[in-house]
């Protein structure tokens, strides 16, 4: 006969139950203890993660993003509506996630990848969690591959490489979408995916770029995410996060992705916000102590991977809007210390009808060059040069009116440069194109032109060379060198032009 009390075996089992209970109540379910400004403090989920999903009582999702001693903060990912005091909160054990997949390609979502394009639900069959560690350095390749952005003055000037992070940074209306949105035109027949996050805009503007890309049919090859400004702050703030999940999963396929983060200025508000709601302590500019953290871990994701991890490349093209001209406030020199390089662009040369407004001194590719094909490189080589010459020459110059003829030649080359880099929106240009222009105006061939006829004889110049000299232009698309015959060749074809021309003008 046993000597164990019936006493103590209730007792022991009392204790199993109440301790079972309460782990299981405390670890996986909790309750709202206040909810406002899209931001619910929930009490009881002890086991929560940072960056998780929960599950609210109404069918609302949200993400936890603080962690505290009684309680934690959860940012809503949907409509307040029915969460109220006391209601029920149920952790879900996942990280928040996307859908990803082909599927995906051609259409319009929001920042939880749902479709908001009226073209029904997307069938796809895998999720990737919207924050991931970036790529290690064992698993990343250097910067060899160019991507083309079809816009003279930055394949020129600022090439832009496969797996790079190049930022566009400039004033309010100074171009800084038209030179997203003209590269991915230009990736059409090139194999990259292209994914355009609008965090911020106004739904009107996203439209636009979608009837934009439709009619050239970019949307083909393209994704838009989708989280306007009359969207809840946390929307804003996952929309660039989910849009890198997307693009990782083509490159862990071994395909090329391009990413448009439109804009990076209005994300870190959007956090701001959120950290602001979350009682977090505010810093510089009452931002919080980790917005540097906040931009590097969504661009570093960027990169060319090698062959045994996947072998594909995402390039970032990060937007941020400057006030007045300041690219030394706080968020413009964080993400200016982050990336491989920026394309400024300046409210002056805008107006002044320099369009895209390039500033040539403040623009910089670090790694692109290395990716330059050697025809546009050759050809481009004493293009900033020249215009640096130019720039200066003609602060000193512009009060004086007697000018040495060394003076007046470098003037009127400059001048002439600066004409054959004006290009209309929504015609990016093939590589070919490009070089023979650049060749006809870095070698001067162009300086005894009337300022007005440059664009459209460096055009009728690049189409005459189509039709005789195919395949030099063929050499040149398919990234060969500008050798002497080939420089000869075009010479002789702008000789040949401008006295056909010249005629036209006379008459």
């Amino acid at each position: 006969m046993s000597d164990t009390r019936p006493e103590e075996i209730v007792s022991i089992l009392r204790e199993e139950i109440q301790g079972y209970d309460t782990r299981v109540r405390r670890a996986e379910t909790g309750t709202v203890l206040e909810v406002g400004d899209g931001i619910a403090v929930v009490y009881g989920l002890d086991r929560a993660v940072y960056g998780e999903l929960v599950e609210f009582d109404t069918g609302t999702r949200g993400m936890v993003m603080n962690l505290t001693r009684d309680s934690v903060g959860v940012v809503l990912l949907g409509a307040a509506d029915g969460i109220r005091e006391g209601g029920s909160v149920k952790r879900t054990g996942r990280a928040a996630d996307v859908p990803v997949g082909e599927a995906m390609i051609g259409r319009v979502v929001n920042a939880l990848g749902q479709p908001i394009d009226g073209l029904g639900p997307i069938e796809t069959t895998e999720t990737r969690p919207v924050e991931r560690e970036a790529s290690g350095v064992v698993t990343r390749k250097p910067v060899t591959v160019p991507l083309q952005t079809g816009i003279l003055a930055v394949d020129a000037m600022v090439p832009i490489g496969r797996g790079q992070r190049e930022l566009i940074i400039g004033d309010r209306q100074t171009g800084k979408t038209s030179i997203a949105v003209d590269t991915i035109l230009n990736q059409k027949g090139k194999d990259v995916i292209c994914i355009y996050v609008a965090i911020g805009q106004k739904a009107s503007s996203v439209a636009g770029i979608q009837a934009t890309l439709k009619k050239y049919g970019a949307m083909d090859y393209s994704i838009i995410v989708s989280a306007t400004a009359s969207e809840p702050a946390p929307l804003q703030y996952i929309a660039p996060y989910a849009g890198a999940a997307m693009g990782e999963y083509f490159i862990a396929k071994g395909r090329d992705v391009l990413i448009v983060y439109d804009d990076l200025s209005k994300h870190a508000v959007a956090y701001r916000t959120l950290s602001l709601l979350l009682k977090r302590s505010p810093g510089r500019e009452a931002y919080p102590g980790d917005v540097f953290y906040l931009h590097s871990r969504l661009l570093e994701r960027a990169c060319r991977l090698t062959e045994e991890y996947g072998g594909g490349s995402m390039t970032a093209l990060p937007i941020i809007e400057t006030q007045a001209g300041d690219v030394s406030a706080y968020i413009p020199t964080n993400v200016i210390s982050i990336t491989d390089g920026q394309i400024y662009l300046e409210t002056g040369l805008f107006h002044s009808g320099q369009r895209p407004a390039v500033n040539v001194g403040l623009s910089v590719s670090r790694v692109g060059g290395a990716a330059q094909t050697k025809a546009v490189k050759k050809s481009a080589g004493t293009l900033r040069i020249d215009l640096a010459r130019f720039r200066e020459l003609e602060v000193f110059t512009q009060f004086s009116s007697d000018l040495d003829k060394a003076t007046q030649q470098t003037l009127n080359h400059g001048r002439h440069l600066l004409e054959l880099l004006k290009q209309p929106l929504y015609h990016p240009m093939s590589v070919s194109r490009q070089a023979v222009l650049l060749f006809a105006g870095t070698s001067g061939l162009l300086d005894d032109l009337p300022e007005d006829k440059v664009r459209p004889f460096v055009q009728e110049l690049a189409d005459e060379l189509e039709r005789t000299a195919a395949p030099l232009m063929e050499k040149l698309d398919a990234a060969g060198a500008l050798e002497e015959a080939d420089q000869e060749t075009i010479r002789a074809a702008a000789e040949e032009l401008k006295k056909r021309e010249r005629a036209t003008w006379q008459a």
